[in-house]
């Protein structure tokens, strides 16, 4: 099993590009289902994730040409196949986005309930319902949805809870559906609107992505295009967040700041200083951090995909901060890691406490989830000694070429086996 080994205390300082969004780029592969036609992607990560639904859709009889890692070309005209197995979706996810494009289009899907990061319940109930109201006839057994749908019909759809990939997977489903749907209480995502920028290059028409009311009038058919996946506005975070630990400088390139506001508001707060273009973003940080307290909530609030980046900011700022999780109920789990790195944390339900100490101490830690294996790089970053971090295979799901991007900053990071 492979490990990173960090030995802690240099400045981020330099230049590196950003690369495309995983949760974007995972929700256009599967659009790929909704047409015989042939999709090309571009700015794809190369990322386990991204692989594990590359692989599923394969398996489905999708045709996909690679000549570039982060171009694709996408076929699903001869798809025999609209199953996917438990092997290969334990460990994702976002593997229940074929439900709905294979439905739509197909008539047909048969879909393990999704694993990923052990972080807390996520439900699929709501892309069941929603499902379910356009006319489609599911059942669960064995751990399987099993759906069909000769004709998906238009419908009015009221999500109980905010979720990105159940707006995502009805929202593919209603492109080809008879008459109107609309989507109230609708996630408001960046990766929302690039989905509804792709499909509707596609030739779907769809209104509204990027609020919570999104309204999508059926097609017959989509039709293949070319789509550029949009930049990782968690991998911009993450890099910022770093550096802001670490008291150095950093310019990004291919990073979008108009989707990172509510992060770059809280950085700011800590003393970095922060300057921007439509395609890169420059950060400062001239001086110790000084502690921010947060709350996460769906976009445009603070992401909780950030939350355990900030953690780890907060150990080593002055001060004390209050850091509340709403989103997910078990999503502290890289405390204990922070603890083993002499962090001062302590965790009431849904809130940690944490008083920022001059330096954490490098310590052998462990990954529990894809953010948390992030925070605990940032911490062997800013570390006095040695800090090395297992199960790093969290860590593959969601950065591309991490350590390597890190060692262009200054890091002291190498992977081992």
């Amino acid at each position: 099993m492979q490990k990173l080994v960090i030995h802690g205390g240099n400045p981020l300082c330099g230049e590196i590009s950003i690369s495309g969004a995983k949760n974007a780029a995972l929700p256009a592969l599967c659009a790929s289902l909704l047409t015989n036609d042939t999709l090309k992607l571009r700015n794809i990560p190369d990322l386990k994730d991204v692989t594990t639904m590359m692989n599923l859709l394969k398996q489905m009889g999708v045709t996909i040409l690679t000549n570039d890692p982060s171009e694709m070309e996408l076929s699903a005209a001869h798809l025999t196949n609209p199953t996917a197995p438990y092997e290969m979706v334990k460990t994702m996810r976002a593997a229940i986005l074929v439900l709905g494009p294979l439905l739509a289009h197909k008539g047909e899907a048969i879909i393990s309930l999704p694993g990923g990061c052990a972080i807390g319940l996520r439900p699929v109930d709501q892309h069941i319902k929603g499902l379910q109201a356009m006319g489609a006839e599911i059942k669960i057994e064995h751990g399987y949805i099993h759906a069909k749908a000769t004709k998906l019909v238009g419908t009015r759809i009221v999500m109980d809870i905010v979720t990105v990939t159940g707006t995502e997977n009805l929202m593919m489903a209603a492109c080809l559906a008879s008459g109107l749907t609309i989507l109230e209480n609708a996630a408001r995502e960046p990766e929302i609107i690039d989905l509804a920028q792709c499909l509707i290059k596609m030739g779907a028409n769809i209104e509204g992505a990027g609020t919570d009311v999104i309204t999508i009038q059926g097609v017959e058919a989509l039709h293949g295009c070319m789509h550029d996946v949009m930049p990782d506005r968690i991998e911009t975070g993450t890099f910022l967040t770093a550096v802001t630990a670490s008291s150095g400088e950093i310019h990004l390139k291919g990073a979008r700041a108009d989707m990172l506001d509510a992060v770059i508001d809280k950085l700011q707060e800590a003393g970095a200083i922060i300057n921007s273009e439509e395609n890169w973003i420059h950060l400062t940080m001239n001086k110790p951090p000084k502690s921010v307290s947060l709350r996460t909530a769906p976009y445009p609030a603070f992401p909780t995909d950030m939350q355990a980046q900030f953690m780890t900011l907060n150990s080593v700022a002055n001060g004390t901060a209050i850091i509340t999780e709403t989103i997910f109920e078990n999503r502290f789990m890289h405390v204990q890691e922070l603890r083993r790195m002499n962090a001062e944390i302590t965790v009431e339900g849904n809130t940690a406490i944490v008083h920022g100490i001059p330096k954490l101490d490098g310590a052998n830690v462990m990954a529990t989830d894809l953010r948390a294996s992030a925070s605990l790089v940032i911490a062997g970053l800013v570390a006095q000694g040695e800090t090395v971090i297992d199960r790093i295979y969290h860590l593959d799901r969601g950065y591309e070429r991490i350590e390597q991007k890190l060692v262009h900053l200054g890091a002291r990071i190498a992977r081992i086996n």
